[in-house]
């Protein structure tokens, strides 16, 4: 196996321990909603602190379900992902030709020509 076969496959497992650990552990267990996200826990605490609070603003879109809010933030999380994917891909492509180009314009020194 190559280092980069190895390296890749620790990542994956660290990747595969970080999302399973914490469900293995029953780290969410004491909660109503253990995994909810950081914004319904800010609420929660901003009304914890200040019942009669009143937000500034309402979000142009409200989502009918917990499902569709996550759907729509998993979709945008895959788009960045993909737009990142391609600027690097597409960054190391043009190296990579660079190198290739500048290859072929060396002058080729063979053992004949010394």
């Amino acid at each position: 196996m190559s280092r980069n076969a190895k390296i890749n496959t620790l990542l994956l497992l660290v990747v595969a321990a970080l999302a399973v650990l914490p469900l293995m552990l029953g780290l969410g267990d004491h909660k109503e909603e253990p995994f909810t996200g950081a914004d319904a826990q800010a609420e929660a605490a901003i009304t914890e602190i200040d019942p009669d609070y009143e937000p500034w603003f309402s979000p142009l879109y409200e989502p009918p379900s917990g499902e569709i809010e996550s759907a729509l933030f998993s979709l945008q999380a895959a788009l960045g992902a993909g737009v990142l994917a391609y600027y690097f891909g597409l960054r190391r492509g043009r190296r990579q030709g660079e190198a290739r180009a500048a290859e072929a314009k060396a002058p080729l020194v063979s053992a004949g020509d010394e």
